[in-house]
């Protein structure tokens, strides 16, 4: 009987639900130490990807954590691209059973309803993860999901989601291409005086924008300026709604003196003349494939008009509108806006070779009769006139056409000043600043280095040439009609585009070349400042004819 009862004993120690038991907590003992990394590719840095929503299969994609953290009361905790999931363990046959609990998922997809700029639109969902079985390997590692995690402590688990979170994880050719185009325009606005109130807050916007941080789908950082919620988000609506442009518009009519264009309203035919750069770029767009408010928003870069470019962007190619095809037309804010000010930088570069090519030196020396003098009346009459007759014209440009004769109303009244100062110093050096940086800041490396960037920046050189040279062949033929002694100096033409003041400037500086008596400011601020006026109305009647 003895015998027979050490035999059982024997055979109970024996049995596999003992040793199972002993391999059981052995296992447990090596989970529960430390943290279980992956470390694998596969990611959409992206949070509105969706492949169900017939996103691109062939996105790229980047390398994430992916890490396994298991306590001894048989819980764990699976962190999963920032989506935590938890649930119990159990142990059978040497393998891990892991069982997960429900979990709540907030998905983030694109907002594209033009009447709704909340942010995200976003669906939640209840997701429950199959049960999966893992097991250590002869390498000491955890396998069993088509993945191998490494086990670390819980320190070195904290600095791998530290370096997840840093710039150096996250950066890629692209973010150092655009870092590069923001050094070069504080290093033009410093060392050569090019547009710094605009180069200055643009290019370091540049820098601001590309900064790599961390992304993944239905993640949102609220850090980036396309993450809804975040300080640069909310700063950004102002371009994204177009109530910037207005507010510019506004200072630069209280700082703006229309007397040389009262005092000779023929020239504005030459700030109409110089629009031609819109429309022919209009229809070059159309030619390489943007869809017609895409095109319509790229030629109003022929302009030479910063705020109206970013005033009909907001309206036209904002991301959100939906084609009749229903396809969503880009989100070109950023590109041409950046198009737009560059071009107006390079004034100074880019139109004395053009004005040489088209005049002769003889023409160049032409001396104009000076302006007359403007009477009170006159100044305060315009805008009233002015507002009327092109808003009428093109309703579409009232934002901007309003608040433009409105500040020069506050100018010209007399009555004013203190309202007159705060709209041409104050009000318009803030909104600047904020136009400036969310600008910059909108030519985030995965938004802005595109095929069509490109595009847009070759169709706004030649847009602004052709402009230029419009405003110096409408000169010209207005010439042919003129007596002698009351021809116009071809220049001027040059400064129908609305880069005011600095197209004035240039033909101001190239009469001086050819006759150090010949001052042609005045008379190329006609043309100058019904260039502003021209652009808006023209970006009116695209608006007209593409919204």
């Amino acid at each position: 009987m003895k015998k027979i009862l050490q035999l059982l004993l024997l055979l109970f120690l024996c049995s596999p639900a003992v040793f199972g038991g002993e391999q059981s907590k052995e296992i447990g003992n090596v989970l529960t130490k430390g943290k279980w990394v992956n470390y694998s590719d596969g990611y959409v840095p992206n949070p509105t990807y969706h492949i169900e929503d017939g996103d691109d299969e062939n996105v790229t994609t980047k390398r994430r954590f992916k890490t396994y953290g298991f306590e001894e009361d048989k819980t764990f905790i699976l962190d999963s691209a920032k989506v935590r999931y938890t649930g119990h363990y159990s142990f059978e046959d040497g393998k891990v059973l892991l069982s997960f609990n429900p979990v709540k998922v907030t998905h983030l997809h694109k907002n594209t309803d033009p009447n709704n700029q909340g942010g995200y639109v976003t669906k939640d969902e209840i997701v429950t993860l199959p049960d999966r079985a893992l097991y250590l390997d002869d390498n000491g590692h955890l396998a069993g999901d088509g993945l191998v995690y490494k086990n670390y402590s819980g320190a070195v688990s904290g600095l791998f989601n530290f370096y997840e979170f840093s710039g150096f994880a996250n950066v890629s050719w692209r973010h150092l291409v655009m870092m590069l185009v923001g050094f070069v325009f504080i290093f033009l606005a410093i060392r050569y005086d090019f547009e710094p109130l605009l180069l200055i807050p643009i290019g370091f916007g540049i820098l601001i924008g590309n900064i790599p941080m961390f992304q993944v789908t239905d993640f949102n950082l609220k850090l980036g300026i396309y993450e809804p919620g975040s300080v640069l988000n909310i700063l950004y609506q102002g371009v994204v709604q177009g109530w910037y442009p207005p507010l510019i518009f506004l200072g630069i009519g209280a700082m703006t003196d229309f007397s040389s264009l009262i005092s000779n309203p023929k020239l504005m035919l030459l700030g109409a003349a110089a629009q031609i750069g819109i429309f022919l770029t209009f229809l070059g767009a159309l030619y390489l494939g943007f869809a017609p408010p895409e095109a319509g928003a790229i030629g109003i870069i022929g302009g030479a008009d910063g705020p109206t470019a970013i005033f009909i962007s907001s309206k036209l190619a904002n991301g959100l509108n939906v084609l009749a095809d229903g396809t969503t037309v880009k989100n070109l804010i950023g590109p041409i806006a950046i198009a737009a000010y560059s071009y107006m930088a390079l004034v100074p570069v880019i139109q004395p070779p053009v004005i040489r090519l088209m005049t002769s030196k003889r023409e160049r020396k032409i001396k104009m009769k000076p302006p007359r003098a403007v009477s009170k009346l006159e100044k305060i009459l315009f805008p009233i006139v002015g507002l009327i007759l092109t808003a009428y014209i093109a309703p579409s440009a009232l934002p901007l056409l309003g608040m433009l004769f409105f500040g020069n109303l506050l100018k010209e009244s007399g009555v004013t000043k203190r309202l007159a100062n705060t709209a041409s110093n104050t009000l318009i050096d803030i909104i600047t600043i904020l136009l400036g940086i969310t600008v910059g800041a909108s030519t985030q490396a995965d938004v802005f280095l595109t095929p069509s960037s490109i595009k847009i920046f070759a169709l706004g050189a030649a847009s602004f040439v052709v402009a230029t040279a419009g405003g110096v062949t409408g000169a010209k033929i207005m010439n042919l009609f003129m007596k002698k002694e009351n021809k116009i100096n071809p220049m001027i033409g040059a400064a129908g585009v609305s880069a005011v003041p600095d197209s004035a400037r240039v033909v101001q500086t190239m009469g001086l070349k050819e006759d150090p008596t010949n001052h042609l400011l005045m008379h190329a601020m006609a043309p100058n400042v019904s260039g502003v006026i021209g652009s808006a109305v023209g970006a009116g009647i695209l608006l007209s004819f593409l919204m």
